[in-house]
Formats: C-alpha cells, structure tokens, sequence
C-alpha cells in the first residue's frame, strides 16, 4: 500500500505540463529494478487512475475554445500515457508465459506476448477487441492503431546499428513486432526498455537494449509510436472503438 500512496500523492500533484519531470522518479519508486514479482494491486489502482484523468482531459479538450488549447490537451494525455503506461506493464513483471496464455490480471495465469499487448492496450484505455487482436500477426496489431506511413520496417538490419537509430527517435510507448513476437519499447530520453512476455524467459521481462535478445535475433522488426500519434490519442480521448486490423 505504501507505494500506491507514493503514486497517487505523486498523481494528485501533477499538473499537465510536468508529467515528464517526474516520471524516472515514480517509476523507481513504483517498481524498483529487483522488483520481478506481479503486482495486481498497484495495476488496478493504475487502471482506475488512467480512466480518471482521461475524464478529466475529456471535459478540459470539449471545453477548449480554440485549436491551441485542444492540442495542449493531446499533449498532456499523451504524457500521461507515457507516464503510466509503463508503470502497469511493470506490475505484469514475473507472471509466467504461455504460448495460450490468455491471463488478465498481473500474476492470475499465463499470458503469451500478443494477448500481453492486448490486455496492456485495453487496459490502458484503448477500445480493442482483446482476443482478436492478440491473435493477430504483430503488423496487424500495429496496424490497428497507427496508419501503415507511421510504422518503419527493417529486415536483417545490424541488431547495434538498429538499437542506435532508436534511440534517435522521440520518447513514447512503441509496439514493435518480431519474427515470431510483439512486445512494447519504452524510450525516455536516451532509454530503452523492452517489456514483453516471452518464452525465452517463460514471464513477463523488462530488458534493457544490451540484454533483448528477441530483437536482437530476429531478422524482421517494425515499429511503431503510439504515444507521438495525435490521431491516436485523440481516439483514446473520445473512447472510440478500433477494430482488429485484419
């Protein structure tokens, strides 16, 4: 309960434009680098949180009476996925992989890397259609968020050289997808997290870029930034329904 506490005080705090600012802060405090085990509790408390403020940005984005202070309000709801996002994939930290692993709650069963992301996304906010789209190949499960023009896809690129023009690119949530897998990479300023459940460790992992071996050994990789896409987020904002990319 304590760190719960640590996170809303933290929450109750922000305002839309400092996020950013804290959000190495809340994540070591959230979920230190040991800490491997499911946390149902904290994820639930985040899923709540995530619904709140996106009610809270609603209202300020329908209320805006120009185009500058809508943009704002993507802006800050983006932030706030970038802030939170991470945080509840981490409470999934240690729950055991299954190729038909279809778990729902941190730590309650097995969950394979496309029903992870799916679960992630609904959770998160995103109207998915859970199943369906955790079954798909990782271009579709791109694809159901972002337009093919904003996914980049390299195949038998160098594994260094591709981890380096990654790290050039804006901070946000990414989804990529691999030969045989889909996982999220976090990038907040010059870090990269790759959070996934894989059956190389048979659990949900967090992997810095020297230790991701999926992407390392795979031959294809797209990626894709959710958190960058206005069109995204603003579809977030609103609640509107994204059919599986088929």
């Amino acid at each position: 309960m304590r760190l719960i506490s640590i996170l809303l005080i933290a929450l109750a705090g922000l305002t839309w434009l400092n996020w950013g600012k804290i959000n190495g802060f809340i994540q070591q405090k959230l979920h230190p680098p040991a800490a491997l085990k499911p946390d149902p509790e904290t994820y639930a408390v985040l899923v709540g949180e995530i619904s709140y403020h996106r009610n809270k940005l609603l209202v300020q984005y329908q209320s805006a009476t120009h185009e500058a202070q809508r943009e704002q309000v993507i802006n800050s709801a983006s932030e706030l996925l970038n802030l939170l996002m991470p945080a509840m994939m981490k409470c999934w930290q240690g729950t055991p992989w299954d190729f038909n692993g279809t778990a729902t709650i941190p730590g309650e069963g097995h969950i394979a890397c496309g029903y992870f992301v799916s679960v992630i996304m609904r959770d998160a906010g995103f109207d998915v259609q859970r199943i369906k789209l955790a079954q798909q190949p990782s271009q579709n499960i791109l694809r159901t968020f972002l337009p093919k023009k904003d996914l980049e896809i390299k195949v038998a690129k160098n594994y260094r050289k591709y981890m380096q023009a990654m790290r050039t690119k804006p901070d946000g949530i990414y989804i990529i997808g691999l030969d045989k897998h889909v996982g999220f990479i976090v990038k907040n300023q010059d870090n990269l997290e790759f959070i996934h459940s894989g059956g190389i460790h048979d659990k949900v992992i967090n992997e810095s870029e020297k230790s991701a071996s999926s992407i390392r050994n795979s031959r294809y990789r797209v990626v894709g930034n959710l958190t960058q896409n206005k069109e995204l987020i603003r579809k977030w904002l609103f609640n509107e329904p994204m059919p599986t990319h088929l």
